[in-house]
């Protein structure tokens, strides 16, 4: 009995263990927000916002007065050029001149009817060198306007349609940051639960060396048999690969962290169980609120809706009729001095309508607008299948999240009453009250609950930043998901 009473002090005798200094411990949060900042998903997802940006300015900058100054300066001019004679025949004349000119050009898009305004001051200057001659040609001022009939008008469109574009991207980027949530949640617990599974591994060994020894002892003593020993140097054996394995996956999965957060590797790293966030009950109908008013797909249902019909309106549009109206007016002169250009100049006008209308077609206008019309109708069927899968997905989300917080409450549960059995199933055999095969199922029972609480740890955990993607909200906070 005071063999037993010593073994059992020596196995549960807690031994002290040196922590390095050097070691980082880390949580989830803290890993996300490094991959948000640091990431190249991260840097990514700003390179496209910032893309669409300069897009949305570009098309902004089409509705703004544009003004250009052009010219020829100079227009130097030195060699032969053939003239028609009066009979007919031709002959080379030398030529050497300058022909200069200088225009400062006003134009304004109009959305509304896709037409555009403009106006232009000119001045040409012509130096004859061999005659020694100047002469100067202007339009001190002149306006006109030109208007396409019966088209399609793109810039109307492109009004529709680009604010849409823009908040889409927005959205994008929000959605592209929880993503990175999402995604860096999964290598988070991929090395937790390579951690946990060493820590497992190095306490199975440990603890299979100390029975092993107790078990020497009573084998000496007469009081287990040779096959029990062996039995034990065998879950010796499997515990030390156990160790290897979890090493090996445990650097593996260190690697993965490290190359999707860009985190410097250095000091080894811990990371700490998160615990699960206790907020009230998700309803459905409020993600799928939140989800429509934030999310990017939402937005680009109504866009592909808009595009569908701007392909319709573009399809008429340009059904083989074009027609042009322009109309300009201003003043114009000639003169042998800059000044005298704006001396009395004179009016000039000019109205065209340029027309080109298909006589026959063989039906290809009204191909292209059946066929946009019947992609429009695909994209409708298309957007409603999509709005359905929106919804199930969320809806399906909603549920999982509510499920794996009971189901996380269970294995925590699970997981303590396996580490009590353990605990008593260790005592019980070195007092010699239990056999080998039963303290080996408690041990592996003790191993399994810690494992499925990590895993269950991770469900919780990725179908929240789920949650999160799918309706950009934070329920935690209880506000919308910002990201500036």
């Amino acid at each position: 009995m005071m063999t037993s009473i010593l073994v059992f002090i020596c196995f549960f005798m807690p031994h002290p263990s040196v922590a390095s200094q050097d070691t980082i411990r880390l949580s989830l949060s803290q890993v996300i927000d490094s991959a948000k900042r640091n990431s190249i998903a991260a840097k990514q997802a700003v390179t496209v916002r910032e893309t669409r940006y300069w897009e949305w300015r570009s098309f902004k900058a089409d509705y703004q007065p544009q003004l250009a100054l052009e010219g020829t300066l100079p227009g130097y001019n030195k060699s032969y050029t053939q003239v028609l004679q009066p009979d007919g025949t031709i002959i080379f004349q030398p030529i050497h001149n300058d022909n200069s000119s200088l225009a400062l050009n006003f134009s304004q898009q109009i959305a509304a009817t896709g037409g555009k305004i403009y106006g232009t001051t000119q001045l040409q200057r012509f130096n004859d060198f061999d005659r020694n001659n100047v002469l100067y040609n202007g339009i001190p001022y002149g306006i006109g306007y030109t208007q396409p009939i019966l088209q399609f008008i793109k810039l109307k469109w492109d009004k529709k349609i680009e604010p849409l574009k823009l908040n889409e991207s927005k959205q994008s980027y929000i959605e592209a940051q929880e993503k990175i949530a999402l995604v860096v949640t999964g290598y988070y617990f991929d090395l937790l639960l390579a951690q946990v599974n060493l820590q497992i591994a190095e306490t199975n060994l440990k603890n299979t060396l100390k029975i092993l020894t107790i078990a020497e002892l009573k084998f000496e003593l007469g009081k287990v048999a040779k096959n029990e020993i062996l039995q034990l140097k065998l879950e010796q054996l499997n515990a030390e690969k156990a160790v290897g394995t979890a090493k090996r996956d445990m650097e593996i999965a260190t690697l993965n962290l490290y190359s999707y957060t860009a985190m410097e590797s250095g000091s080894p790293v811990v990371l700490q169980m998160p615990e699960a966030i206790n907020f009230m009950q998700v309803a459905a109908e409020r993600v799928l609120e939140e989800a429509y008013a934030n999310r990017s797909d939402a937005i680009a249902f109504v866009r592909r809706i808009a595009e569908a019909n701007r392909d319709i309106a573009k399809a008429k549009g340009e059904n083989g009729l074009i027609a042009n109206l322009k109309v300009n007016a201003g003043f114009s002169n000639a003169a042998g001095s800059v000044f005298d250009i704006y001396r009395s100049p004179k009016a000039q006008q000019s109205v065209q309508m340029q027309l080109s209308i298909p006589i026959l077609d063989w039906g290809r206008s009204k191909s292209r607008t059946k066929t946009a019309e019947a992609n429009a109708q695909f994209v409708t069927y298309a957007v409603e299948q999509d709005k359905q899968i929106f919804k199930q997905e969320i809806i399906t989300q909603v549920t999982l999240i509510n499920m794996m917080k009971d189901q996380l409450v269970l294995t925590a549960r699970a997981e303590n009453i396996a580490a009590e059995k353990y605990k008593i199933a260790s005592e019980r055999y070195v007092l010699g009250n239990l056999g080998i095969t039963e303290l080996s199922i408690a041990f592996q029972e003790n191993d399994r609950a810690k494992r499925d609480y990590v895993a269950s740890l991770r469900d919780f955990w990725e179908a929240y930043y789920q949650l999160r993607y799918l309706s950009l909200y934070d329920f935690e906070k209880n506000e919308k998901i910002i990201y500036k």
